[in-house]
């Protein structure tokens, strides 16, 4: 069947019918080729917010003055471990019994990073105070205070994240993220400032693991799901986890573990769609579900105080951390973390005798 246009031509309906066809067809192709692109263009800028997180994290450490900046200008570097301390605000205190015991201090603390490849780092972000006034007042006291104090020991990693109890979920991921940028390692610890640790024992520990992939090192615990408000370690999202009175997945507990590089880069890369539930033990076991993880379970990174570490000491068997379960930390650490360091500790010699 045919009809004529405005000319008196024939045209045939087929023909029409096939040139809307095509232009159906050429709108179809834009606007699929235009999805596609939008979604390639999508994760570009992902990647590119991610690497600008980064150098971010590494400027700030440069304009800080703290001594992590001296990662950045060789990037060929290795490291066996990166130990980050996690601190607060409130903790000068805690930091100073740290840096008496079991942290090394000025030259030694250079050589432990030239000699063995060890980095340890005091972990804090900035006060919310100082964010909102640091155009007018550079930032607030307690900012400018670790200012001070990082330019005294050189000693603190600082992050681009706001400090709070609820945070450290967000500080967990930060540190990871920003210690994989500045610092090309096997391993990563994380630790409480009220903690006592063996650095030698820890790196021997480490290096026995050192051929295996995706590490990830701790005293692995399930405890339950608290659904109450009000108590201590209240989850809030308990209801992700089923019937009430179920317990968690396995999980390293919070006052020290370690993981290997692969795993740190893969929070690195994650960052911004790894879920953060309320307790940051928990959020970084829930990280590792479903990928090919080997959870290492090592009780000697969770002894007890004297006497509990000073009897294993003395059978040979020295411990990683010592800690009282009871303050989730070591009783008034600040009191108490040197007679820890005098029973409990490996010796001030072990970490250059020790071989990695």
């Amino acid at each position: 069947m045919s009809m004529k246009n405005r000319g008196g031509e024939q045209v045939s309906r087929s023909t029409v019918i096939s040139q809307r066809w095509t232009l159906f067809l050429c709108l179809a192709s834009f606007c699929s080729g235009l999805f596609f692109t939008n979604r390639t263009l999508d994760k570009k800028i992902s990647n590119l917010e991610m690497e600008l997180a980064a150098a971010k994290a590494a400027q700030e450490s440069i304009l800080s003055g703290s001594p992590t900046s001296e990662a950045t200008k060789d990037s060929n570097r290795k490291y066996f471990m990166v130990i980050g301390i996690n601190t607060a605000f409130s903790s000068r205190k805690r930091r100073d019994s740290v840096r008496a015991t079991w942290m090394p201090q000025g030259e030694k603390r250079r050589k432990l990073e030239s000699e063995k490849g060890i980095i340890v780092r005091f972990v804090i972000g900035h006060s919310q105070l100082g964010l909102m006034l640091h155009s007018a007042t550079l930032g607030g006291i307690l900012d400018r205070a670790i200012e001070a104090e990082d330019q005294k020991h050189g000693d603190i990693m600082r992050l681009d994240h706001v400090e709070g109890y609820l945070e450290l979920s967000a500080k967990t991921k930060t540190y990871f993220a920003t210690a994989v940028s500045l610092w090309d390692a096997e391993y990563y610890v994380k630790v409480d400032d009220d903690v006592h640790v063996n650095i030698a024992t820890l790196g021997e520990t480490l290096a026995r693991h050192r051929k295996k992939p995706r590490v990830y090192i701790g005293c692995m615990k399930s405890g339950p799901v608290l659904s109450q408000r009000g108590v201590r370690y209240h989850e809030p999202e308990f209801w992700k986890f089923g019937e009430t009175g179920n317990k968690y997945f396995r999980h390293a507990t919070g006052q020290l573990y370690a993981i290997s590089k692969d795993l740190a880069s893969y929070i690195s890369v994650n960052q911004h769609v790894l879920h953060k539930y309320a307790n940051e033990d928990v959020s970084l076991g829930s990280w590792f579900i479903g990928l090919d993880v080997r959870h290492i379970d090592d009780r000697r990174l969770c002894c007890g105080t004297p006497p509990d570490c000073e009897w294993k000491a003395q059978a040979g068997n020295i411990c990683v951390a010592s800690f009282d379960w009871s303050c989730s930390g070591i009783c008034r650490s600040v009191e108490r973390i040197k007679e820890v360091h005098r029973r409990c500790g490996e010796g001030e010699d072990a970490v250059w005798k020790a071989t990695f």
